[in-house]
């Protein structure tokens, strides 16, 4: 990619932006999952109806690094943004290892085991005595948080092999308030010039090899 090619330049951002907006959707769609009911425990005397003995079960209790992964992968999104080269591959890899734990963490938030653990750690021994408890689970938002987890693992893979065409982002954010920097006096000349060099930065192109 070089800076005579504006097109390419437009498809980069273009295509860096609709990642970044779909691996925002996943991260977002896992935790949104995360906090709703997988699984519900009726025990004791009131086995079986709505009351006193029934503890609902989040995908958060059922899957303890649920939320983290999902807020660990939105903080690697902007981390792929300021970092470049090899480093902006490998948090691509580390997104993807972040999908592949959250969908693991959906298929066990959904085994009979997992949900039997995590309900004894919301009912007290002495409530579950005899009768013990049932249990009923839900495969809807296990089911999303797998897409979304699916989502970031799809985003990591693309960023660890794509990341190196697309534009970092201290073109736009690092530029230096004055002039001076380059050749030329003051007015318009001055500032093509600015303006062209920083778009070389940006399109990762050395403006001083000329």
């Amino acid at each position: 990619m070089t800076a005579s090619d504006p097109a390419t330049v437009r498809t980069a951002r273009r295509s860096l932006i609709i990642w970044l907006a779909a691996c925002a959707a996943g991260a977002g769609l896992v935790l949104l999952a995360a906090g709703r009911t997988w699984a519900t425990a009726a025990f004791g005397p009131e086995q079986g109806r709505i009351g006193a003995g029934r503890v609902d079960l989040t995908g958060g209790d059922l899957v303890a690094w649920l939320t983290p992964a999902a807020l660990a992968a939105l903080a690697a999104l902007a981390a792929v943004l300021a970092a470049r080269g090899v480093v902006r591959r490998m948090i691509g890899v580390v997104i993807a290892l972040f999908g592949v734990a959250i969908i693991a963490g959906a298929w066990d938030g959904t085994r009979a085991p997992t949900i039997a653990a995590a309900a004894r750690e919301h009912i007290t021994t002495a409530v579950v005595s005899s009768s013990g408890f049932a249990t009923t689970a839900s495969q809807v938002w296990p089911g999303a948080a797998a897409a979304g987890g699916l989502i970031l693992l799809a985003g990591g893979v693309t960023a660890a092999i794509r990341a190196g065409h697309w534009p970092g982002m201290s073109g736009k954010y690092d530029r230096p308030g004055g002039g001076g920097r380059t050749p030329g006096g003051p007015g318009g000349g001055e500032r093509t010039g600015e303006r062209a060099m920083w778009d070389a930065l940006d399109e990762g192109v050395d403006p001083t090899s000329s």
